[in-house]
């Protein structure tokens, strides 16, 4: 499980925008959308496992996934959502 104290210091690495904890709404709508083959992350690859945890951008536009309690912070791994 993520430690929320780290939001204090984490940030969006593309603009720097603070982050939040992603609500269950939107990793409802974003694991139905990797069920159905819909979603790539920025480097273009499909995702096939659902996302149990992640951050979100403070415009809703970013998307970084938690793995194993740890933020994943690299762009490449990040998932548009707008």
């Amino acid at each position: 499980m993520f430690d929320s104290k780290l939001l204090d210091i984490l940030c969006c690495p593309e603009t720097h925008q603070r982050l939040h904890i992603a609500e269950a709404g939107i990793l409802s709508s974003l694991n139905a959308d990797i069920a159905a083959s819909k979603v790539k992350n920025r480097a273009g690859q499909a995702l096939s496992a659902p996302v149990a945890e992640a951050l979100v951008s403070e415009d809703g536009v970013r998307l970084y996934p938690i793995v194993d309690g740890i933020p994943v912070m690299l762009l490449d791994e990040s998932i548009l959502l707008k």
